[in-house]
């Protein structure tokens, strides 16, 4: 279903602004450009998604693990995608999909809070920035370009700042237990308003929060959802979806498969949504850190430091390969003996893919989104 700008607000958008940047006295052309900026919230296996199977340390570190990126697409000679990204697999031989390979944020001390808030703050310290790189971005664009949404239950950091931002989500339903939800949506059963605005919105939770959920169908219906909110000429034109989930600390084999299961159907699903506009349109997919090259003791992993970032979209500078400053997993290689080191920042990953994607000045846009590097 598309939905028009009217019907966005009463669905339950809520509109804010947050900080105090001073904005840019810079113009740019009018763009039908769109932007998605995917967080996986929880710390993202960038070693479990995208394989480096050509380093012969990657099997004895991960052991029974390693065997699940069998059956996976074969990027190059070093690296493969996990099996269950199928479409975005497709993405890659279209060279609609780019991977970014040992990167991270200047944040090294694995707090997932402290984590999220360098990635969406884009400072260079925790909580040193008020305003987040996607906010700060939008006062680089014209005008009718600035229309942003989040799916998420409040504005992210990543999204606040000067340009005033929308949010499709209840305000407050990730603190409500599943009682409360429960009897509230037995109170609005009869209500021909409040019903369905109500249902729309447990549903729309419950997506973001499992993508995972239901073989993978639950992250489809986010991406459909995604995608009725960017298409109408009145949409909005850059959006922020979260996700959780990816914090697997224990039984990472299945957990991890699901949620890229659910990550994969999202895509597919919004560049099927967007239809045409595809062609104009960036997603970004990024986490705070990665996690050990070692598997512990409950088949999982633990919080490490450098991971996978994702670039899809229909108009890549460099679809089709995979970015990596590869520093091995030997022990000796590692970062602290236990994590893959980092070998580029994700910050200018960012940054640079952006300043294409607008035909913008990549200084200007680095200065901008990172004033602090």
């Amino acid at each position: 279903m598309i939905l028009s700008r009217r019907s966005i607000i009463l669905s339950g958008i809520t509109v804010a602004a947050a900080g105090a940047l001073p904005g840019f006295a810079y113009a740019a052309a009018g763009t039908p450009k769109r932007l998605v900026f995917i967080i996986q919230r929880g710390a993202a296996d960038g070693l479990g998604i995208v394989a480096p199977t050509g380093d012969p340390a990657f099997a004895a570190a991960r052991r029974a693990m390693a065997d699940e990126t069998a059956g996976g697409a074969k990027l190059d000679g070093m690296f493969t995608l996990h099996p269950a990204m199928a479409a975005t697999a497709g993405l890659y031989i279209g060279k609609q999909a780019h991977f970014a390979h040992a990167v991270a944020t200047a944040y090294r001390d694995r707090s997932h809070f402290d984590g999220q808030n360098m990635l969406e703050g884009g400072g260079s310290r925790p909580y040193g920035r008020d305003t987040g790189w996607v906010g700060r971005l939008l006062t680089l664009l014209p005008a009718a370009e600035r229309d942003a949404i989040a799916i998420a239950p409040a504005v992210p950091l990543a999204l606040r700042g000067t340009v005033q931002v929308g949010t499709y989500a209840p305000s407050r339903l990730p603190q409500a237990d599943a009682d409360l939800i429960a009897r509230l949506t037995a109170m609005y059963a009869d209500d021909p308003l409040l019903h369905p605005l109500w249902g729309s919105a447990v549903k729309t939770q419950e997506l973001a929060s499992d993508i995972g959920g239901d073989n993978g169908r639950n992250g489809a219906e986010l991406g459909k959802l995604a995608a009725s909110l960017m298409v109408p000429t009145d949409g909005a034109r850059v959006m922020m979806v979260e996700t959780g989930g990816w914090d697997t600390h224990s039984g990472q084999r299945g957990r991890l498969a699901a949620q890229l299961r659910g990550l994969d159907q999202l895509i597919s699903a919004l560049q099927t949504g967007l239809g045409p506009a595809w062609t104009d349109t960036l997603v970004l997919v990024a986490t705070e850190f990665g996690r050990t090259v070692e598997v512990n003791g409950t088949g999982g992993t633990d919080h490490g430091t450098a991971s996978t970032a994702m670039l899809l979209g229909g108009g890549l500078e460099a679809g089709g390969k995979v970015s990596a400053d590869w520093p091995g997993l030997s022990p000796t290689a590692r970062y602290e003996g236990r994590d893959l080191k980092p070998t580029r920042n994700l910050e200018s990953v960012i940054a640079t893919a952006v300043a294409h994607h607008y035909a913008l000045d990549p200084k200007r846009v680095m200065a901008t989104l990172y004033p602090d590097a």
